[in-house]
């Protein structure tokens, strides 16, 4: 009896710590009204509160994932569940070589992956709006989209070269204590392809660079949403087995209601 009980008193130990080890890495983000950045017919959108990953997942992170699961290896993954560019950059199924860092965001993941990487924390991707949501907060206002300086730093990124390989963390801390929302890779969000704005995916191209297209940016409510606009733009041009190099992910959490 007294075995069983110990037995019992680790199990309960271990989920413990797995528990809070998860919520470590994750932020409490109060709910609110938004109106989303793009669209003249845009209506604002309520958010429950939700927790949010600080960082994107990386490489070191994925790795992880991918011994534990070696069904999503880069070999054995199935063509329903990502394109040829799953993991491109990896040497092989355990190991993103020495080209990658262990600290960066990993990439070149489709959503299938992604979706699972989450739901196998015990997690889920955040949907468009929880991801807006988080995204519009700069280091000290939860809604900064009228700050010129804002528009003006996500801007710049967009223009800076092979960000992807940057370290998460390299990036500004926001509002909610969120890391690399803007300034390291483009993530996958659960719902991407809900808002219809078409980007190049019609030509079915291959191309990493196709994929963006700003030209429908004349649509867009206010010109200082631009930036938001080549988001939601990316997003409308993607298919859930992509896999693109400067595209990655974080999960979020639904938080209980009381």
């Amino acid at each position: 009896m007294h075995s069983i009980l110990k037995n019992v008193f680790v199990l309960v130990s271990f989920a413990a710590i797995h528990t809070i080890t998860a919520q470590d890495d994750m932020v409490h983000i109060k709910g609110g009204t938004y109106t989303p950045l793009y669209g003249v017919d845009s209506t604002a959108v309520t958010i429950d509160d939700f927790s949010m990953d600080v960082y994107p997942v990386t490489n070191a992170d994925y790795l992880e994932f991918l011994r534990k699961f070696p069904a999503w290896q880069k070999s054995k993954i199935i063509p329903l569940f990502a394109d040829g560019s799953y993991l491109a950059d990896w040497e092989n199924d355990l190991s993103y070589g020495n080209q990658l860092s262990a600290d960066a965001p990993v990439t070149n993941v489709s959503w299938f992956a992604a979706k699972k990487y989450c739901e196998c924390q015990g997690k889920r991707l955040p949907t468009i709006d929880e991801w807006e949501f988080a995204a519009m907060a700069d280091e000290k206002t939860a809604d900064a989209r009228k700050k010129e300086t804002y528009n003006q730093k996500i801007l710049d990124w967009y223009e800076a070269p092979k960000t992807f390989n940057n370290e998460i963390g390299s990036t500004f801390k926001n509002y909610w204590g969120i890391y690399d929302l803007h300034g390291l890779v483009w993530e996958w969000t659960m719902d991407f392809n809900s808002v219809l704005i078409s980007g190049e995916s019609r030509k079915d191209v291959d191309k990493d660079s196709n994929l963006f297209c700003g030209s429908a940016a004349v649509g867009a409510s206010d010109l200082m949403n631009y930036a938001a606009f080549m988001r939601y733009a990316f997003r409308g041009s993607m298919k859930a087995k992509y896999s693109v190099k400067n595209l990655g992910f974080r999960c979020a959490m639904d938080v209980p209601k009381i």
